[in-house]
């Protein structure tokens, strides 16, 4: 090796500017260092520096992640009743959150195509406007739509998340190749909504199985990352990928930088915490669509020293597994977490029960209040702990100390509460200033029991005086699996009262009357079900 170094400056071992070049007939490693550099390298620390740098160029074959993931979307039959049952009813719930949100012109105006006037012949068509869209813009708009609100469903685990948030890419995909297949364009069977449904409970799986044990959060990586690759793989089957394609595209997935999760935390909470999921869902259909043109994957990029995601993106870890891919099924889908009754972050959610429920008691003695004790999951405390000004929608929404003082003061919790106007309440703002949360052990354990997935919390609230009254818990919230059968027709409801703020009745009772026939809406085709809620 030959070396020619100026020690003159003082420079990092990061910065140096080195050409490197091969003697292929000598076969050495030639390296001229071009900077200067901190006397207190030695040449062997350089030479060991460049050398973990230098990476074999085989080809190496796809990761083993990659292949499991392909292979559960092509080769696994879904049998399981329940779970398209499921499905149904989260196909149900995620369309109405994305109704409501479209009365809040702060998620409208982020609607419609990129450039005003585009028109996309058998384009797929947004839920509740007149849109008529590339199924890469449609995507992003069912997407922001079903998040806005945060009301759609959630996972909780290692990693948080809400898998019906792949419906924006699957529902987007599913209704563009309808409708070009009914037009003639595509030569297919009708594609019909079973298919979404299957489609969903296999992205469902996809998200919540890598959730389970890889925390994403703990690194600064910000949930919807999972979004994008359950999207990935689904889309790109649908639109007819292969094997090989749908691994493809899922490197494609991964190599992507991924979001932080900057925009879900103070100082700088804001809204791009609810369009985020739109845009990753919409990523993922614009990776399937160039995947399926020809463009190449990288099949090492988990992997791949210093340059894949585990060493660039994960300090080093590599994905576990609670649930091996062999064993993926319905499980996600089967045991999801509906929001019903209010729009609060899941991990408030009981807390907000037990607050519903201790609001006849306090409400003439709110003013009396000395102090209120959340004891609460260790999640909890981690996302939603939260002192200090409240500057906007976003804030608020994933306060816990907010949402419990509102549901006291008022005895209600609704997307409204988070606006300003009601914020305004010097109550809100003194009441908050007396919560306190802390952590129970047991809370925690039992959240991350698969057995149990619990989301417990319990409120104790103190007055001026010493008076305590007995503590309330509730450790599952009514959209849990355990309590199916007193929060379904809340559910429903919950949906007739979306249809409601966008469509005549004739229509959401046309609406309504397919969703109660799960036969009939597993053959509806694609394109004519969508048709059902344009306006």
């Amino acid at each position: 090796m030959q070396f020619a170094i100026g020690v003159g400056g003082m420079s990092s071992l990061l910065d140096l500017v080195a050409n490197i070049e091969t003697s292929s007939a000598h076969r050495l490693w030639c390296i001229r260092i071009e900077c200067n550099i901190e006397p207190h390298y030695r040449l062997d620390q350089i030479c060991r520096f460049y050398m973990t740098l230098q990476t074999p160029n085989t080809r190496s074959q796809p990761d083993q992640v990659l292949v499991d993931i392909a292979d559960y979307v092509i080769n696994r039959s879904i049998q399981s009743g329940l779970a398209y049952e499921t499905a149904r009813h989260c196909l149900m719930d995620t369309l109405g959150c994305g109704l409501e949100a479209l009365s809040y012109p702060e998620c409208t105006r982020l609607l419609g195509p990129i450039i005003p006037g585009t028109i996309v012949p058998n384009g797929a068509k947004v839920p509740g406007t007149r849109f008529q869209l590339d199924p890469v813009q449609a995507a992003f708009n069912i997407g922001a739509m079903i998040r806005w609100l945060d009301f759609n469903d959630t996972w909780l685990a290692a990693e948080w998340g809400h898998p019906s948030d792949n419906l924006g890419g699957i529902l987007a995909t599913a209704d563009w190749l309808a409708r070009n297949i009914a037009a003639g364009y595509v030569d297919r069977e009708p594609l019909l909504m079973r298919e979404v449904l299957t489609a969903m409970i296999k992205a469902h799986e996809i998200q919540g199985c890598l959730a389970l044990e890889n925390s994403f959060n703990r690194v600064g990586l910000d949930h919807v990352l999972l979004v994008k690759v359950a999207s990935t793989a689904v889309v790109t089957h649908l639109l007819g990928g292969s094997h090989d394609q749908i691994v493809a595209a899922l490197s494609q997935a991964w190599v992507d930088g991924q979001a932080l999760r900057t925009y879900r935390h103070a100082p700088n909470t804001g809204s791009r915490k609810s369009w985020a999921a739109g845009d990753a869902t919409s990523r993922a259909v614009w990776l399937a669509l160039i995947t399926l043109k020809g463009e190449m994957g990288y099949p090492s990029v988990l992997t791949t020293k210093n340059w894949g995601f585990y060493d660039a993106l994960f300090r080093g870890r590599s994905l576990q597994f609670q649930r091996p891919v062999e064993r993926w099924g319905t499980y996600v889908m089967e045991n999801i977490l509906f929001k019903i009754s209010f729009p609060a972050e899941f991990h408030a959610q009981t807390a907000v029960e037990c607050a519903m429920q201790l609001h006849p008691i306090v409400r003439e003695r709110i003013a009396d209040i000395e102090k209120i004790t959340v004891r609460t999951h260790a999640a909890a405390v981690r996302i939603i702990d939260k002192h200090g000004p409240l500057n906007n929608y976003a804030d608020r929404d994933h306060c816990m100390q907010y949402m419990v003082a509102v549901a006291l003061i008022f005895g209600r919790l609704t997307a409204a509460d988070y606006s300003d106007d009601v914020a305004r309440d010097e109550r809100i703002d003194n009441l908050r200033g007396k919560i306190i949360c802390l952590e129970d052990s047991q809370f925690t354990k039992d959240y991350h029991d698969p057995e149990k997935r619990a989301i417990a919390n319990a409120v104790t609230v103190e007055f001026k005086g010493g008076e305590k009254l007995p503590e309330l818990v509730v450790e599952y919230p009514i959209g849990h699996s355990r309590r199916r059968k007193e929060g379904i027709p809340l559910l429903e409801d919950k949906f007739r009262t979306n249809l409601a703020r966008r469509f005549p009745v004739k229509q959401q009772k046309a609406i309504i009357d397919l969703f109660l026939n799960q036969k009939r809406l597993e053959e509806t085709p694609v394109n004519e079900f969508v048709d059902m809620f344009v306006i």
